[in-house]
């Protein structure tokens, strides 16, 4: 059964920093695409960050320069390093490793509880 367990979401200042981090277990984390992703209440959850099995890299383009996303194959970690945060970037912040043969803009796969993320002006 796969499991991804969330964490290192907050309150934190506008300019502020924060590093999420989704444990991941269940699946054979090294070759796994992994996503993080972001929800407003009522709104449709968005795409924040991708990582693909090899190691590219995406990122929704109003985030380019301000989120890194990174793995540990060894811990089996996916970690998502925000900074200079914004009012904007306040949401739930979801993991999400999508089911064998389905991409990361789907739905199919696992999700994590969600942490909590709120930037304060």
């Amino acid at each position: 059964q796969v499991q991804l367990v969330e964490s290192g979401g907050g309150l934190v200042q506008a300019g502020g920093s924060l590093r999420l981090s989704c444990v991941a277990s269940g699946i054979i984390f090294s070759i796994n695409d992994m996503g993080w992703y972001r929800q407003v209440a009522e709104k449709q959850r968005q795409l924040v960050a991708g990582i693909l099995s090899g190691g590219t890299t995406m990122y929704a383009d109003s985030l380019k320069g301000r989120f890194t996303i990174s793995k540990d194959n060894m811990q089996t970690t996916l970690y998502l390093q925000m900074n200079n945060q914004k009012p904007e970037d306040t949401a739930v912040y979801y993991c999400h490793a999508p089911d064998a043969g389905y991409g990361l803009g789907s739905d199919a796969g696992s999700w994590g509880q969600g942490t909590q993320v709120t930037v304060s002006s």
